[in-house]
């Protein structure tokens, strides 16, 4: 199992580690940094350094062939198994994430509709919403204005798999469910906002977010309604 610490603190930005294998493309480390691509959300990209050299790390995955551990993937021959490494995120890249991600709950605050498809990318964040309701873009974007100057903090927590199937309304989307087996899943929470399960890497305050844009609403299909951020400027 790779120790995901990530989960707990997404302002880290470097941490030692241990290759403990190779295979899939790339390493598997003991412990990372780095998020694995998933729920919507692009895997993060950096570097592992040791003894004057540096391996870029062009993405971060799931392994297919051990479940709970997460493969680096390296350009050019990677660093041996047992080397001691310092894994560096991207950091420009990880804060583009954590902006957009937080932005999209609050889209799932301001359209109560199921989610049925999203992702979170550097440039750009989409959700996609289960309804055939027309959106105001102008409301939208009104919306989420307030809500990034109102300031609300962000935390996360564990809740147990129990108390999820106690509260099945929780979960917005129909195309990602939270993983099962570990007893626990964790949630995000925007203060007075938001509560639902997510993995990903977020911001501790909305205003973190910053300037942020509704930059198209899109009709997908009869059912299906798209909305896109983009970053002002």
């Amino acid at each position: 199992m790779t120790e995901e610490l990530f989960r707990e603190d997404a302002t880290l930005l470097h941490c030692e580690a241990v290759v403990v294998a190779e295979g899939e493309g790339g390493v598997i480390l003991d412990r990372t940094v780095c998020y694995p691509l998933g729920g919507g959300q692009a895997g993060d990209t950096g570097w592992l350094v040791a003894g004057g050299q540096r391996w870029r790390v062009s993405d971060t995955r799931k392994s297919k062939e051990s479940p709970g551990t997460i493969v680096h993937l390296i350009e050019g021959e990677p660093p041996a198994v047992g080397a001691a490494v310092r894994v560096e995120v991207d950091a420009a890249r990880r804060q583009a994430h954590r902006r957009f991600h937080t932005a999209t709950h609050l889209l799932c605050a301001l359209l109560p509709y199921p989610v049925d498809g999203c992702s979170i990318t550097e440039t750009y964040a989409r959700l996609d919403f289960h309804t055939d309701e027309p959106f105001d873009k102008d409301a939208i974007q009104a919306g989420l204005d307030r809500l990034v100057a109102e300031a609300r903090p962000v935390s996360h927590r564990w809740i147990s798999e129990e108390e999820l199937d106690a509260n099945p309304g929780l979960v917005r989307s129909m195309s990602v469910q939270p993983p099962r087996g570990l007893g626990r899943v964790r949630v995000l929470e925007i203060e007075g906002v938001d509560l639902q399960p997510c993995g990903g890497t977020h911001v501790s305050n909305t205003a973190e977010i910053g300037a942020v844009v509704v930059t198209k609403i899109e009709k997908k299909s009869a059912r299906t309604r798209r909305v896109v951020l983009g970053f002002a400027g």
